[in-house]
């Protein structure tokens, strides 16, 4: 289509693979001058501005010139989107040019470039022509009205003129049509007059609220130049209430400083708890076990009456042991259970302190001891089981004692 229309360069979609602004922009200047020459549009695109403007320009022109609507935001692509709303232009001149048979053969390449097809400069002859068709239908339509009446016209017209013309009447219509016209001068005397009365009574409107505007100003200014009474008390408790608050700052830091105290302290002994579960759990464990194996061993011992004995005896001592440190573990795991720490935020007198750290100190101690008896303990097991480990005697072959 382009080479038809007289482009002077070859251009194919393999130049609009890539963006290609400068072809872009080149060929719709070209279809623009084209379109119509006389037009004056900017070819500078040499900043990002330029371009905008100029695709604006183009897009208007087309718009408004040939009704021909462009997307602007794939023109300034300039890739093969761009291609498509170049061919609404090409075509329109394509079409245009095939319809009216201006291509001819023996037309040389020269000659065709300097083709000028001017349809821009049509549009408003075409408008004016359309609205004389619809005038000249109008007319017609009234014209024929009015000849079908004619008949009857035609002779009240011959009447009229065959009648003779009466002087007294005709003075008589133009006395009536000149009262009618001073009529209507006294009304438009009457409504200028109107218009001024109502021009007075808003002039003198506005000086009322101005004046009513100028009394306010200075009755602000008054009340904002009188300090009030109750402003001095109003700051004081202002002051009062900024110390308050700070107050009630620092109490609420404290409380949840201490609330957290708390919550660890509580953690703190849960763990302990738990720990000393634990120890407990293993303690008893390990002395099942340590009771199995010297009932096993007692079993194959009976035949000694001495050693049986001495097995006895430290059987007894060893469950009195385990005894004692079984009550002791639930007394120290009952103790770290049970004591809570209970306090406020307010302070108490100095005898209360005192007594209260005497107290603490001496659950600390109670503490200390019952873990040096647990350690005690411990101790006087180990060299027991030590001894027994020491005093396994051989088994005998024969024996009659089941135990």
């Amino acid at each position: 289509m382009m080479r038809a229309l007289g482009y002077p360069r070859l251009i194919s979609m393999e130049n609009f693979h890539t963006p290609n602004f400068m072809l872009v922009s080149e060929v719709l200047l070209w279809l623009v001058k084209r379109y119509e020459p006389q037009t004056d549009i900017p070819p500078d695109v040499e900043t990002e501005q330029d371009r905008v403007f100029f695709i604006k320009a183009v897009a208007q022109f087309m718009a408004t010139k040939a009704h021909i609507k462009l997307n602007t935001k794939k023109l300034y692509q300039a890739d093969g989107y761009a291609v498509k709303e170049l061919l609404k232009v090409t075509s329109v001149l394509y079409g245009a040019m095939n319809t009216k048979g201006v291509e001819r053969a023996d037309v040389s390449e020269e000659d065709s470039s300097k083709f000028k097809f001017d349809l821009g400069s049509k549009i408003a002859d075409l408008k004016a022509a359309r609205q004389l068709a619809s005038e000249i239908t109008s007319k017609g339509a009234s014209l024929y009205d009015l000849l079908g009446k004619e008949v009857e016209l035609r002779e009240a017209r011959t009447e009229s003129i065959a009648r003779p013309l009466e002087i007294n009447e005709a003075e008589k219509m133009m006395k009536i049509a000149i009262d009618c016209v001073l009529e209507q001068v006294q009304k438009t005397k009457d409504m200028l007059n109107n218009v001024a009365l109502d021009e007075a009574n808003l002039e003198a409107k506005i000086e009322k609220r101005k004046l009513e505007l100028e009394r306010s100003q200075k009755r602000l200014q008054t009340l904002q130049s009188v300090r009030p009474a109750f402003m001095d008390e109003y700051e004081k408790i202002e002051e009062q209430l900024q110390k308050q608050y700070s107050s009630y700052l620092e109490k609420f830091r404290n409380l949840t400083y201490m609330e957290q105290l708390l919550d660890d302290h509580r953690r703190t002994e849960q763990e302990m708890f738990e720990e000393a579960a634990n120890m407990l759990r293993l303690m008893q464990n390990r002395l099942k076990e340590e009771e199995q194996h010297l009932l096993k061993s007692g079993n194959n011992d009976d035949s000694d009456v001495e050693i049986q004995e001495d097995e006895g005896s430290d059987s007894e001592v060893e469950d009195r042991q385990i005894m004692k440190q079984r009550t002791t573990a639930e007394t120290l795991l009952q103790g770290r259970a049970g004591a809570r720490i209970v306090g406020t935020m307010q302070g108490g007198d100095m005898e209360e302190d005192e007594d209260s750290g005497d107290s603490e100190i001496d659950l600390d101690e109670e503490e200390d001891e019952e873990e040096d008896d647990m350690e005690d303990d411990s101790m006087e097991i180990s060299p027991s089981k030590s001894r027994h480990r020491a005093r396994k005697p051989e088994p005998l072959e024969e024996s009659d004692n089941d135990f």
